[in-house]
């Protein structure tokens, strides 16, 4: 346990908190929009139970991501990269999942966020 721990804490700072934040976001996504795939016939309150459901995992991920990146990171730095991890997991996922087609629309937003990383993370 403690070789995994001291393994885990040789990661730099970032990546550990992009990689949760990437997870949570797979949560979030699914617990936001999955419900316009599987539930549209069931109740309103039914799909925000199911939703809130699933957000306990995206909570469970995304707060341990947000104080590991606090430690390195300023708020808007974390807030500009949960923005980009967005993204990156709405674009497959609408495609894929939701089947809908991919629009150049996701590139041009891309690079509108590549300016607020940019000016974000500048020094």
């Amino acid at each position: 346990m403690a070789a995994w721990i001291q393994s885990v804490s040789s990661i730099p700072v970032w990546v550990q908190t992009a990689l949760l934040l990437t997870a949570s976001n797979v949560f979030m996504t699914f617990a936001w929009y999955g419900h316009l795939k599987n539930m549209q016939t069931k109740a309103w309150y039914v799909a925000a139970l199911v939703s809130w459901g699933i957000a306990l995992f995206e909570y469970l991920l995304q707060v341990p991501a947000n104080r590991i990146g606090a430690t390195t990171l300023s708020l808007a730095q974390l807030k500009i990269m949960q923005e980009v991890i967005t993204l990156l997991v709405f674009v497959p996922f609408v495609v894929l999942y939701m089947k809908q087609p991919l629009k150049l629309d996701y590139l041009w937003a891309a690079l509108c966020m590549l300016g607020a990383v940019y000016f974000i993370f500048r020094n």
